[in-house]
């Protein structure tokens, strides 16, 4: 039973991270013919595009990504209960849909943190990767480098907002219980 709730979790999380990252990267305006994000694009649009007929953008933003990172988190709590063989309630798998994308929301900025805190390290700037998470980080990070100045050629700006981020995921956390 274990075995099958990680794996029923870990597939949906996955697909709704990459729902996410479309999201977040059309309003970062991030660069849409970079490897990473034809993939983002492509492994979406099945879903997305359809949606978009019913739901238009607003403002910038594709809530269209929004809605069907909604409809996965529902559809990963709604296998999850019937996996348990608990009973489906409509308030309860909603406020936990919205929760889990939440949550999903916040491990993907924070991974994709790490990813570039680890590229710059190894990466000599050729990175196609390494660009986009630059693109979808900077305008959170630079904040930050205003007041944080590089110490000894060192950038902690990232490591600051991971901080950040955690304390806002345990907080939110406590928030919920």
């Amino acid at each position: 039973m274990n075995a099958m709730q990680f794996l029923i979790s870990t597939l949906f999380d996955l697909f709704l991270m990459v729902v996410l990252m479309r999201f977040w990267l059309q309003a970062a305006k991030a660069d849409f013919y970079n490897p990473l994000s034809q993939f983002v694009v492509k492994a979406t649009s099945f879903a997305v595009n359809p949606l978009r007929k019913i739901i238009p953008g607003f403002g910038g933003l594709d809530l269209a990504s929004l809605l069907l990172a909604f409809i996965v988190a529902v559809g990963k709590i709604t296998a999850l209960i019937f996996l348990v063989g608990a009973t489906w309630e409509v308030g309860f798998v909603l406020f936990n849909a919205l929760v889990t994308v939440i949550k999903e929301g916040l491990n993907l900025l924070f991974w994709v943190l790490v990813i570039r805190a680890l590229l710059s390290w190894v990466s000599q700037g050729n990175n196609p990767i390494e660009a986009v998470f630059h693109q979808l980080t900077e305008p959170m990070l630079r904040p930050i480098r205003k007041v944080l100045p590089p110490l000894g050629g060192l950038d902690l700006s990232i490591l600051v907002l991971i901080i950040a981020l955690q304390f806002a995921q345990f907080l939110f956390m406590d928030l919920i219980r």
